[in-house]
């Protein structure tokens, strides 16, 4: 126990400040606030140096992915608004997720044998979570509710990444990613139902022919 402190003790400062940030970039997308948005572009940027320095070189692209992503959700998520302005939901098919998951494992597959080839920290694990994080990020700027069942099959094993590489701030962090990413699928699921039920009341104009 002693030892574990003294990590968190030595932990940097900006790994503590990014995964504040990243923390309350997850809050707000729970509440679908369009301010997700610039808490995530701020948590990537730190995010981007520090696992570059811990020889995570698929994470370190990762969020550069996420910084562009971070635009692209904001406008997705301003321009897929209600008029009442509430972020609306989507769904995937089965389609989509049988193709999700095959590009994922293929993806994973050739990037952890590239990095095996080199000094990078656990290739596989890494590859794992970054493709899983690509496709995932996508379905969030995307407003597709699934993505917080996928988040917990990647955070749950970027978690253990994390800790494997000694970034403990982060990991704990992506532990609470866990609890707060089942609220989310919840949240949404009950967002969902009130938006069916809303277009469901909207009349139908017929025109006369």
């Amino acid at each position: 126990m002693s030892d574990l402190l003294a990590q968190f003790a030595a932990t940097s400062r900006w790994e503590l400040f990014g995964a504040a940030v990243g923390l309350a970039y997850l809050l707000l997308a729970v509440r679908r606030n369009l301010l997700c948005w610039l808490c995530a572009f701020v948590s990537t940027a730190v995010y981007l140096v520090i696992f570059a320095k811990a020889s995570l070189y698929m994470q370190s692209v990762l969020q550069v992915f996420y910084l562009v992503m971070a635009v692209v959700g904001f406008v997705e998520w301003r321009r897929g608004r209600s008029d009442q302005g509430e972020v609306l939901i989507r769904e995937w098919t089965w389609r989509h997720h049988l193709l999700a998951a095959v590009l994922v494992v293929i993806a994973t597959l050739v990037n952890g044998w590239l990095l095996a080839k080199t000094d990078a920290a656990a290739p596989y694990v890494d590859s794992f979570v970054t493709w899983g994080s690509v496709v995932t990020t996508w379905m969030v700027a995307r407003r597709v509710i699934e993505n917080w069942l996928y988040w917990i099959v990647v955070d749950g094993v970027a978690a253990w990444l994390y800790f494997s590489q000694g970034l403990l701030w982060t990991t704990v962090l992506f532990i609470i990613y866990l609890g707060i990413v089942i609220r989310g699928y919840f949240a949404w699921r009950r967002e969902l139902l009130v938006q069916r039920a809303a277009e469901s009341t909207v009349p139908v104009h017929h025109v006369a022919s």
